[in-house]
């Protein structure tokens, strides 16, 4: 139980860092632009800022993982960010249906907590499983 209140607690502060991040750079992109789409536009430019973030302190500090050389940073970079494409996907759809079901902003908050929580700990998994690995190599059987 120790090492999951470690993972929960680092897995937080990790959050916090790359939220402000992400809204940090979102503040600064809508200062910097307010024409059409300034506010989709601030998203992406959070999310170019926060993911990269997010994947370096994660791979360091949850996992522990260091990649074989670039090209493999890269390949698990993509792996990474795919998976939380998947997660992201989930925490809006949760969010989404709390807000159609009970029409409140405080329900869509709760339900975006929801998924949000239920987002990170399928993220996890997912990271640990399919993204931070150690494979051997592979090697051709002689015939």
């Amino acid at each position: 139980m120790k090492d999951i209140a470690r993972i929960g607690m680092r897995y937080a502060v990790i959050a916090v860092i790359t939220a402000v991040a992400n809204l940090a750079s979102q503040v600064v992109a809508i200062w910097l632009y307010k024409g059409p789409y300034a506010v989709e536009i601030s998203i992406l430019v959070g999310t170019a800022v926060g993911l990269p973030i997010k994947y370096v302190l994660e791979k360091q500090h949850i996992f522990e993982f260091a990649a074989s050389d670039l090209a493999h940073d890269t390949r698990l970079f993509l792996i990474y960010s795919l998976t939380g494409a998947f997660s992201t996907t989930l925490f809006w759809g949760i969010e989404y249906v709390f807000h159609q079901l009970f029409g409140t902003d405080t329900m869509r908050y709760l339900g975006g907590a929801i998924g949000l929580t239920i987002g990170y700990v399928i993220k996890y998994r997912l990271d640990k499983r399919f993204v931070f690995v150690t494979r051997k190599p592979y090697r051709a059987q002689a015939t």
